[in-house]
């Protein structure tokens, strides 16, 4: 048997489609989403769901055979896209980069006088109804890909799966219900929301949670992800409160502790944007020129002399931090140093968070684009955390997560130790 995991990431869409019996990644798809809209307001970030949608089936429909015994969706969490009474989008996708939350509102901003995050889509929703761009004809939302969900299934009402739900901020996870008003259908477990093409559907899931059930086959762990964003991310049977941290509903009743790097992976695209300029008033270049030119200095190099602090959009606690270098000399500004200091800075932001857990794990795994083709990033990481970084064989690990989770809801696996069985390491 075959299954089928797809991961509508925020720039590109991936699918996977996975042995059954040996987890061998059978097929694999990936492709620009090319899906942001133009928008005259600086701090409005949103896409199409049409256009999603459309290359997310495109994919699907290359995959499935007689052999597709399930399918499992999951996406970027935080965003949302208002639906109708007959499950069609109404709206852009409001995506988790939006940053309308922190427009001011009563002497605070609209996420502070929430008491969320700007970018989830409770706060989002929140913004949009205050100022009368809630579309009229709206009766819920959902994330992208629980859109997804309900297009392939002909639903006309998203059911969400509590790893997106507690997404959208102002959930109650000891509770299982919102601090808001909103009338969302909210699941907490393996559950099939109906089928296409006579094959089951699972729920949709978070990515996050995707990328750790494909990665970490026991608790005992942590794991660094490394692509847009940047999370370290743990699981735990109880839920942790701290300021930069959140704690995640994750799958058999246990929580998934998170820290997140708002910049992340993006920090090393920031710096590659600033060396690209400079090229440019010589020749012109792209980006994967100024990138092998920038893993050629790294490979040249070991330390740095010059602290950088990455935090070039600040955090989830204070968006205006921001980012520095120190320890600059007349004789160590060089692009070397500079783009060592970069992946050092990258590495304990992830590690400062971690420290915050107050948890002690004693493996360590990474996944992520930004983190497999960054060789310096994986060393650094084994040096500060104290234990060798497992990377998963399967290069798409969201949508390999997905694949495992539509499985065990269409009782292909009888429980997720089962289903992680199938997870392998290089």
């Amino acid at each position: 048997m075959q299954i089928i995991g797809i991961d509508l990431g925020t720039t590109s869409i991936c699918g996977v489609v996975v042995d059954s019996k040996t987890g061998v990644v059978l097929k694999s798809k990936t492709v620009s989403s090319e899906a942001f809209i133009d928008s005259p307001n600086a701090f409005e970030k949103i896409q199409s769901p049409e256009k999603i949608i459309s290359l997310a089936t495109e994919i699907l429909d290359g995959f499935i055979t007689e052999e597709t015994a399930a399918i499992g969706v999951t996406g970027q969490m935080h965003g949302i896209v208002y639906t109708d009474i007959h499950g069609n989008a109404v709206s852009p996708l409001y995506t988790w980069q939006d940053k309308r939350g922190n427009e001011l509102y009563q002497d605070t901003t609209y996420a502070k006088y929430l008491g969320s995050n700007t970018g989830y889509g409770n706060v989002t929703d929140f913004y949009n109804k205050v100022n009368g761009i809630r579309p009229e004809s709206a009766v819920g939302y959902s994330t992208i890909h629980d859109y997804l969900v309900m297009k392939l299934c002909g639903l006309k009402k998203a059911k969400i799966h509590i790893s997106d739900a507690a997404s959208f901020g102002l959930f109650n996870l000891e509770g299982k219900a919102f601090d808001y008003d909103c009338d969302l259908d909210v699941v907490d477990n393996y559950t099939v929301a109906g089928v296409y093409k006579n094959i089951p559907v699972s729920v949709a899931i978070g990515d996050n949670q995707a990328s750790v059930f494909s990665t970490l086959a026991g608790d005992d762990a942590v794991l660094l992800n490394v692509g847009t964003g940047s999370q370290v991310s743990a699981i735990n049977d109880k839920i942790i409160v701290s300021e930069n941290l959140e704690t995640r509903p994750y799958f058999d009743g246990k929580y998934l502790i998170v820290g997140a790097a708002l910049c992340g992976g993006r920090a090393f695209a920031v710096l590659k944007d600033l060396y690209k300029a400079l090229l440019n008033t010589v020749c012109k270049t792209d980006d994967g020129k100024v990138y092998k030119i920038m893993d050629e200095m790294l490979e040249k190099t070991t330390s740095s002399p010059l602290k950088v602090d990455t935090r070039f959009s600040g955090t989830r606690a204070n968006e205006g931090i921001l980012g520095s270098i120190t320890g600059i000399s007349a004789d160590n500004l060089t692009p070397e140093n500079l783009t060592f200091g970069v992946i050092e800075g990258m590495v304990d932001e992830l590690y400062g968070l971690y420290k915050e857990m107050n948890i002690n794990k004693k493996l360590l795994f990474g996944s992520g684009n930004g983190l497999r083709k960054n060789k310096p990033f994986i060393k650094l990481s084994e040096d500060k955390f104290g234990a060798e970084l497992k990377i998963p064989a399967h290069k798409e690990e969201a949508a390999f997560g997905a694949a495992l989770f539509g499985a065990i809801a269409a009782g292909v696996f009888k429980d997720s130790k089962e289903a992680q069985e199938l997870i392998r390491y290089e």
